[in-house]
């Protein structure tokens, strides 16, 4: 009975939060508050400077945007570039480009063994915290153990709290190295206690990368061919930097303009992350696209295929939403340079896998979504597919489970976020602090005796 009443006079406080919060849309105009911190053109509003990533998607010729094809540049090197240039003399990228981000410049050979060896002597968990911190607190959601996880290891740090690049740089290499351990030990934890399924528990292997460590320690068996690696590799780079506005960056930014220290600044970006408007959205995509293959029996049926986008923008598909996931970006509007890339390599992972259906249908989709969404919004808004479009399809022909989609993109942007806590505590100098205009009336203190019911 208690709970009973607990969760009546819950959904009435609920009642009265909602309508109580409730801001007349008029009043952004009427302020000039530029919402989602957006310009009224769609850009975001500028808040700082960075040198670590830049994000490209038009051009302005007498003060006219032209939308161009998407660039993204690592240091002001554009990724396609450096992913070509590692892809193709058979090497693993995602290491150099967690040096290129801390550092501002590609690593030589010798420069990019040490920090090799460095990411392997540091990625061993601290002793006792595989059990102490992760198998006794298993979390139905991944990324929230990454966070707790994260804020753990301030308690095995003996300068937490320290600001001095040098320390920020060790505490940051250790969170690059460790991150992939961290997740892989936090699905198996919520595989074993929530899922009630087998433990397994590997350690990771000195001699693996990134990419390599990660698919030994999530599969049963350990064993991963050289492709499935490589392009898992290329995922990582792919989604390690995306300039300084996106939302966890920004956050990465204005926690760290505090002074707080890093494992509270990173757990605040890995919460940033999971949101399904972010780091989350792989996941609705690759939830829809399967929903889309239930629904639609002939996956080269265009008519059908339209009428499923069709439906799902008139709420009447999938989650009701109203959104085609993975299709549209705030930035990018005839192409996602991530995308791009990934297209090429997801071909040639469908070919290893026997699944060219499957991508031949996600070419199709990515095709088909745009058009209908001009034909039944009526717009002009120029959408493409986004880097979270194929990232599911991916993740699932590398046999990657859904619950780690999310983390593999934290794992990947932690040398990002790195990057960018580094510049903020050199050059940032000031805390963030916007302003909210207070749109409520000013009343006189009323005396308990003389209050009415809200609820």
């Amino acid at each position: 009975m208690e709970s009973e009443q607990n969760l009546q006079l819950i959904n009435k406080l609920a009642e009265v939060a909602k309508i109580k919060s409730h801001i007349n849309t008029e009043l952004y105009t009427k302020y000039n508050v530029k919402r989602g911190l957006r310009n009224n053109d769609g850009t975001g509003v500028l808040v700082g400077l960075t040198e670590v990533g830049e994000v490209m998607s038009y051009i302005v010729d007498d003060a006219d945007r032209i939308p161009v094809e998407g660039k993204l540049f690592y240091q002001g090197y554009e990724v396609k570039d450096l992913v070509n240039g590692f892809f193709s003399q058979g090497r693993y990228g995602y290491e150099e480009t967690a040096f290129l981000l801390l550092t501002g410049e590609l690593p030589t050979e010798s420069e990019l063994k040490e920090f090799n060896q460095l990411l392997s002597s540091v990625r061993p968990l601290p002793e006792g915290f595989t059990e102490d911190m992760i198998m006794k607190a298993p979390s139905p959601d991944i990324m929230n153990k990454l966070a707790r996880s994260v804020l753990a290891l301030y308690s095995y740090d003996d300068n937490p709290d320290s600001t001095d690049i040098a320390n920020v740089v060790r505490q940051c290499t250790e969170l690059i190295a460790r991150f992939p351990v961290l997740i892989s030990y936090g699905y198996m934890a919520r595989r074993h206690y929530i899922e009630h399924r087998d433990l397994y528990i590997h350690a990771p292997v000195p001699e693996y990368n990134t990419a390599q460590n990660i698919l030994h320690m999530i599969r049963p068996d350990g064993k991963f061919t050289e492709l499935e690696a490589r392009i898992l590799d290329v995922m990582l780079v792919l989604h390690a930097e995306h300039g300084g506005g996106n939302n966890s960056t920004f956050v990465t930014h204005a926690v760290s303009s505090t002074g707080s220290d890093t494992y509270a600044v990173i757990a605040s970006a890995v919460g940033s992350l999971k949101g399904p408007q972010h780091g989350g959205a792989s996941n609705k995509a690759y939830a829809m696209m399967k929903d889309l293959r239930e629904h639609v029996s002939d996956w080269t049926d265009e008519a059908a295929i339209k009428q499923y986008l069709a439906d799902i923008i008139n709420k009447k598909a999938f989650d009701n939403s109203g959104l085609i996931y993975g299709i549209g970006h705030a930035v990018y509007t005839l192409s996602d340079p991530r995308t791009v890339v990934i297209k090429k390599y997801a071909e040639l992972l469908a070919k290893e896998k026997g699944n060219m259906d499957l991508f031949n249908l996600y070419i199709l989709v990515e095709k088909l979504a745009p058009e209908v969404f001009h034909e039944v919004k009526k717009s002009d808004k120029l959408v493409c597919a986004n880097v979270d479009f194929f990232a599911g399809l991916v993740y699932s022909m590398l046999g990657i489970p859904t619950e780690l989609y999310t983390p593999l993109f934290a794992c990947g942007r932690i040398a990002g976020w790195s990057a960018h806590r580094i510049e903020e505590l050199v050059s940032g100098g000031r805390i963030m602090r916007p302003a909210f205009k207070c749109v409520n009336k000013r009343r006189p203190y009323v005396p308990s005796d003389k209050r009415t019911d809200i609820i």
